[in-house]
C-alpha cells in the first residue's frame, strides 16, 4: 500500500468476459478446498469489506460464497445501530458476531463505519471517531493474537463510475430498491469520504489486520482480486 496516496490506484484494469468465467470457475472450485481445510484445522477467519455505495461490495461476496458450503461462512450485513445496540460501545455488536472454530465470518460494511459513515455525517464526535483508531487497532490485534485470520477489503471505484451505477440502479425495476436518498447525500460528500478512506487505510493497516485495496470499476476484475485474495489467505492456515 503506498501510504503517499492509498486511493492512488489504476481503475482502467480490466478482465474480459470469457476470462472472469473461466478463472471464477477455477478459484471457486479452489475457495471450496482451502475452506474445508480451515474447518478441519478449526481456523477462524474474519473478512470485512468496505467501499463506497455501489462499489460491488455485495457481488464480490456472493461470488465468494456461492461455492463454499452454507455451514463454513456466515455473512454479515451491516446497517445502523439499533437501539438496543446503541446501549453497548459501539464494537459490541461486533465482537458478538464473531465466528467460531473452523468458521468464517464476513462482514459486508463493518466498524469501520465509525471512522467513516459516523465521522462523515456527524454521528460520532471527533474526539469519539478520532480514538476509534486505537479502538480498532487493539480489537484487530486481539483477534490475531487469539487465532484468528482477519483482513479487510476497500473496493474502490471513481465518482464517474459510481453516477453510472447509480444511473443503472435507478433505471431497473430490479435494483431501484438499492438507490435511496442516503446514496444522494453521500454522493455530495465525495471529499469528505476521500479524505475519511485515506486517514482510515493509513492509520489501521497492518501485517496483522491487512487492508486489501481492490480496483472495482471494472467488477469481473474486483471480483477475480478478491476471490485470489482470498484464497491466497485461506491456503496460509
Amino acid at each position: 500500500m503506498s501510504f503517499k496516496d492509498p486511493l492512488d490506484l489504476d481503475l482502467a484494469q480490466s478482465v474480459s468476459a470469457d476470462r472472469y468465467h473461466h478463472e471464477l470457475k477455477s478459484l471457486q472450485k479452489e475457495l471450496v478446498k482451502a475452506a474445508l481445510r480451515m474447518y478441519k484445522k478449526k481456523a477462524s477467519v474474519v473478512l470485512a469489506f468496505e467501499g463506497k455505495d455501489a462499489a460491488g461490495k455485495g457481488g464480490a461476496i456472493r461470488r465468494l460464497t456461492s461455492p463454499i458450503p452454507p455451514m463454513l461462512y456466515r455473512v454479515i450485513p451491516i446497517a445502523a445501530p439499533e437501539p438496543f445496540e446503541k446501549k453497548h460501545h459501539y464494537l459490541w455488536r461486533f465482537w458478538r458476531q464473531l465466528p467460531p472454530a473452523g468458521r468464517m465470518a464476513i462482514f459486508d460494511r463493518s466498524w469501520y463505519g465509525r471512522v467513516l459513515v459516523e465521522r462523515v455525517e456527524g454521528f460520532a464526535t471527533e474526539e469519539e471517531w478520532s480514538r476509534a483508531y486505537q479502538e480498532i487497532n487493539s480489537m484487530e490485534l486481539n483477534l490475531h493474537r487469539s487465532g484468528i485470520k482477519v483482513a479487510k477489503f476497500w473496493l474502490h471505484i471513481d465518482q464517474k463510475e459510481q453516477e453510472a451505477r447509480f444511473e443503472a440502479r435507478a433505471l431497473s425495476p430490479l435494483k431501484q430498491w438499492k438507490f435511496t436518498e442516503e446514496d444522494v447525500r453521500n454522493r455530495d460528500k465525495w471529499p469528505q469520504y476521500e479524505e475519511a478512506v485515506r486517514e482510515m487505510l493509513i492509520k489501521t493497516h497492518h501485517d496483522y489486520a491487512p487492508w486489501h485495496l481492490i480496483e472495482a470499476n471494472d467488477k469481473r476484475f474486483a471480483r477475480i482480486k478478491v476471490l485470489r485474495t482470498v484464497l491466497s489467505l485461506l491456503n496460509e492456515i
